[in-house]
């Protein structure tokens, strides 16, 4: 499979292999583990065998900072995960919103002869897309076709067997900063760790916790992560645009460490167990208490009304999602007035955001969850892992990429990199994914 780590070698000489998820956040570290029996096609659901995870270290806003406690807090993720399986992995596809992840959309024409539309002339049109995947300091993670069309005609998934005179050919390439996957690939290295890829967290939440009617007529989720919020707009059943921002819940908590002068962990609990980006009633007259910053032992705690906590909190929470959509319409992402809005993410779970969001885009609003995978404990159930489940979802069911995963993971695409068709004495056959995604 093109794109992951494909399941048909999940099983080798009688040995059973997995695939793994590792979901690189800056508040959690988490790692997923699917066997090939957790593959549920009768429902198209999914069964994790071991999850594992544990609180972040070295990654700060998307990126890492500390090269050598990411990794270690990476591979203690990996043991947990592996001993919750029971089965060892030698790789990984990382999961993050980090590294300045974009999205930008290609358009590809080729020249049709008499004959019908076929698995070469597929391959012709990827390749004449692929000639337009170069970014300067830009490493592609997802080339996904959109549409296809012939002579301009309304844009069809599979337009093989039709006729014309122009094939069209409209592709989405996500792409994150070269250095920032450079450094993914160096942490992944000091784990002990094969780096087989990178998913972008919010098109791989998306595939966890939206509804098929979601992902068909128009949808954005938004993965809101403790260094970052980013969003993919969905239709079709494709992802059509992609967006980060720089901005998530560690911010809201470094406001309210400034604010009411406590450490981050007080914050962090404050934020937790009594945030709020909405108004509640009675919020004046309840009184909650932090730790004070320093350590002085005769300090007493901070104490504050709740609607000070709330009133430091509202803003930051207020302002991203106002980024988000001042962003979501420049950007010109087709996202129908009817469509909704899914949160997931970590960042989702603070009270009050799902009313302030539907307040901020005026459109309905819910928190996501990744119900694809039924049997996940509750403590790893939730919003903020449906990056993780997403990419074992995506592993087992696609979509696919344009190329192969290791054409995809090597220093720069070419047109040559564009599947290819094998002659064989009755038909020609495409390889990758001309042959499992069409």
């Amino acid at each position: 499979m093109a794109g992951g780590v494909s399941l048909s070698g999940l099983k080798e000489g009688g040995r059973q292999t997995a695939v793994a998820a590792l979901d690189l956040g800056a508040s959690k570290i988490a790692c997923f583990i699917m066997t090939a029996d957790g593959v549920r096609r009768a429902d198209h659901t999914i069964r994790v065998a071991g999850a594992g995870y544990v609180q972040s270290r070295g990654v700060r806003g998307g990126g890492i900072i500390d090269m050598d406690a990411a990794a270690q807090a990476v591979a203690q993720a990996v043991d947990r995960a592996e001993r919750a399986a029971g089965v060892g992995v030698s790789g990984v596809v990382v999961t993050s919103a980090g590294g300045q992840m974009s999205s930008r959309r290609v358009r590809a024409e080729i020249s049709l002869g008499t004959r019908p539309v076929g698995d070469a002339e597929l391959a012709r049109c990827i390749a004449a897309a692929l000639a337009q995947s170069h970014q300067p300091n830009r490493r592609p993670i997802h080339l996904l076709p959109i549409a296809w069309s012939v002579d301009g005609q309304i844009p069809v998934r599979d337009p093989r067997n039709m006729c014309g005179r122009v094939l069209s050919l409209e592709m989405l390439i996500v792409s994150m900063a070269e250095p920032a996957f450079a450094n993914l690939s160096h942490c992944l290295e000091l784990a002990h760790l094969d780096f087989q890829g990178v998913a972008a967290a919010p098109y791989v939440s998306g595939l966890a916790a939206l509804e098929p009617d979601e992902l068909d007529l128009g949808c954005a989720c938004i993965d809101m992560g403790g260094g970052s919020t980013s969003t993919a707009v969905f239709g079709g059943g494709s992802l059509l645009h992609l967006d980060s921002l720089p901005v998530g819940g560690e911010h809201v908590t470094a406001d309210v460490a400034r604010g009411l002068s406590t450490s981050k962990a007080g914050a962090e609990r404050l934020k937790t167990l009594h945030g709020s980006a909405i108004a509640s009633s009675n919020e004046d007259r309840e009184m909650v208490e932090a730790p004070p910053r320093g350590d002085d032992p005769g300090a007493g705690p901070v104490v504050v009304a709740r609607g000070i906590l709330k009133n430091v909190i509202a803003p930051r929470v207020e302002e991203t999602l106002e980024l988000v959509r001042d962003r979501l319409k420049a950007s010109g992402a087709p996202l129908d007035p009817g469509a909704g809005i899914v949160l997931t993410g970590g960042a989702s779970q603070l009270a009050g955001v799902r009313e302030l969001a539907v307040r901020v885009f005026d459109r309905p609003v819910r928190l996501g969850r990744p119900k694809r995978a039924p049997h996940l404990a509750d403590a790893a159930a939730g919003p903020a892992f449906c990056a993780a489940a997403g990419v074992l979802l995506r592993a087992a069911y696609g979509p696919r990429e344009a190329v192969s995963t290791r054409k995809l993971m090597s220093a720069r695409l070419t047109p040559k990199d564009a599947p290819q068709v094998q002659r064989g004495p009755l038909l020609a056959r495409a390889a990758g994914w001309l042959r499992e995604n069409l």
